[in-house]
């Protein structure tokens, strides 16, 4: 008869219960391989539209790529918060966010023109796009959320697999990761009014930040009247 007790890592590493063991976690690790692989890929796309575009406006739209894969645990708590069976189809059906990656950039428009341009790859499907700068949360969270599928290549298959991709400008990124810390960290509940309000005061004052900046930013461009990146040798045509 099947035992009903559970074991720990170590007597699952041990005896004859490891082999038992990797081949049932293999396929999870598999899974999360290949999440790993698009993400990569939309990274690179990010950094290679990083470096072209810093051609045309003498820097780099973006400050920043971060990348990470979903915990085990965080998968199987969403799937069942969602009510829905933890499985590897479960996970492929129904989250999008597995593999995530946070775009920091300087302005605003930097933002949109990014998101523009990635979207306009004709590997790439757009899934999903919730513009939370333009409509942003009742808390005061503004960032642009993507959901992008990209074709991935294996040894023996391609594979489209989604990636979800989170813009935020720097100020943006800066709220969202105090707001994190200061509020969920220390159990804050929804219900306090006044830290709410203070944190939504806040999100609109960075957001006018971020918009008084790139005015500045456009104004200094506006003057750059016959600049050229290049100094012109004697000859030149």
């Amino acid at each position: 008869m099947k035992s009903n007790r559970s074991f720990t890592f170590d007597e699952l590493m041990t005896g004859n219960r490891s082999e038992e063991f990797i081949e049932s976690a293999y396929p999870f690790m598999k899974l999360m391989m290949q999440y790993q692989c698009a993400m990569l890929e939309v990274r690179t796309k990010f950094e290679v539209l990083n470096t072209e575009l810093s051609l045309d406006s003498d820097r780099n739209p973006i400050e920043s790529i971060s990348c990470r894969i979903k915990k085990p645990i965080s998968i199987a708590e969403k799937l069942k918060r969602k009510g829905l069976e933890v499985s590897l189809q479960s996970i492929e059906e129904n989250l999008h966010d597995v593999a995530g990656i946070r775009i920091v950039c300087f302005f605003p428009k930097d933002i949109y023109k990014l998101a523009e341009k990635i979207c306009s790859q004709d590997d790439i499907h757009l899934l999903e796009k919730k513009d939370y700068i333009e409509n942003p949360k009742p808390n005061g969270y503004r960032s642009l959320h993507l959901i992008l599928e990209v074709p991935v290549f294996f040894a023996n298959e391609k594979k489209w697999m989604p990636v979800e991709v989170q813009f935020r400008t720097i100020a943006m990124d800066f709220w969202a990761s105090i707001e994190h810390k200061v509020k969920y960290k220390k159990n804050i509940d929804d219900s306090t009014a006044e830290i709410v309000e203070k944190l939504k005061e806040c999100a609109e004052g960075i957001h006018s930040l971020d918009m008084r900046m790139q005015e500045i930013s456009e104004y200094i461009d506006s003057k750059k009247i016959g600049h050229r990146k290049f100094p012109v040798r004697t000859g030149e045509i």
